[in-house]
């Protein structure tokens, strides 16, 4: 009978440290599943993360591909209004010559007459704005747009002072042909006499 007590004893030892055991192993269990669950919850925002963050990206991509095309497109105009500007002053250039010419001509004949003005361009200081402007652009995403809207008003501006110029030199030949003329006629009487 002792045995057998002895033996009921150690059975229900067994038996209560076998409950703990279970208790432990549920327990265990229900903060595995909650774990579980946080990750799950924190997978699903990170994933809505993710996509979101791709698609915000996708638009600054497009927008710093919409962005390139317009300082292209601004970059072209202004070489090729460089260009004509240049032209106009070479041709400028060539007017003064012969206008200068002209007035040491006209100096031998009569000292009345008035000296020709020619302006001078100031093509280098105009060059080196809109170069910084350029440069600007090319300084921040965010304000591409409006810095390429502001190129393209500085274009048109450059262009009427080519046609300004170009207006300037036809005004400047027309005086040369008139003081010529005037020339011709003074030669002529002189011949006369």
């Amino acid at each position: 009978v002792q045995n057998l007590e002895e033996d009921l004893e150690k059975t229900e030892e067994k038996f209560v440290a076998a409950s703990s055991k279970l208790d432990k192993a549920g327990t265990a269990a229900d903060d595995s599943e909650r774990a579980k669950k946080v990750f799950q919850n924190k997978s699903e925002d990170d994933e809505k993360r993710i996509n979101s963050l791709e698609k915000e990206l996708k638009e600054a991509r497009d927008k710093a591909e919409a962005a390139d095309t317009a300082y292209d497109e601004v970059n072209k105009k202004l070489a090729t209004c460089e260009s004509d500007l240049e032209k106009a002053e070479e041709r400028a250039d060539v007017g003064e010559t012969k206008i200068t010419e002209l007035e040491e001509e006209l100096r031998v004949v009569a000292n009345n007459l008035k000296s020709l003005e020619v302006a001078e361009e100031k093509a280098n200081q105009r060059e080196k704005s809109y170069k910084e402007q350029i440069k600007t652009l090319t300084a921040k995403l965010k304000q591409a747009e409006a810095r390429a809207e502001f190129a393209e008003k500085s274009v048109q501006k450059l262009q009427k002072e080519v046609d300004r110029l170009e207006d300037e030199l036809v005004s400047e030949q027309e005086k040369f042909k008139a003081v010529t003329e005037e020339l011709e006629q003074t030669f002529a009487e002189m011949s006369g006499y």
